[in-house]
């Protein structure tokens, strides 16, 4: 699996919808939402998102995230990361598609 690839998708969903809430993002990653906060609270203290409550009451639902400089610079640098790393993939399970393809018209010539 992509080493990165939780705050890959994060700094991915924030970016299309900085008002998603922390359920949303939990369930778009496909992992619980305690992990989804920890990932969530990992990047805002690395300062590639910042936390915003835009309503200024005490509802939770009301935070905005948004992608600082460093996160925006830090998404590309993992989607070319992710990108390389599913190329490799592809090339991958290509290889052994090949394989497995020659192999079955071995099979049925013999």
């Amino acid at each position: 699996m992509f080493p990165e690839s939780h705050h890959y998708k994060l700094l991915k969903l924030i970016e299309a919808n900085p008002a998603i809430q922390q359920r949303e993002m939990a369930q778009a990653m496909g992992v619980s939402l305690g992990k989804a906060n920890y990932c969530l609270r990992a990047l805002v203290q690395k300062g590639l998102v910042k936390m915003d409550n835009f309503r200024r009451n005490d509802n939770k639902l009301a935070y905005s995230y948004l992608l600082t400089p460093s996160g925006i610079e830090a998404k590309a640098r993992l989607t070319i990361s992710f990108l390389k790393y599913k190329v490799a993939e592809y090339e991958a399970i290509r290889s052994e598609i090949e394989e497995l393809r020659r192999d079955a018209e071995r099979d049925a010539t013999a």
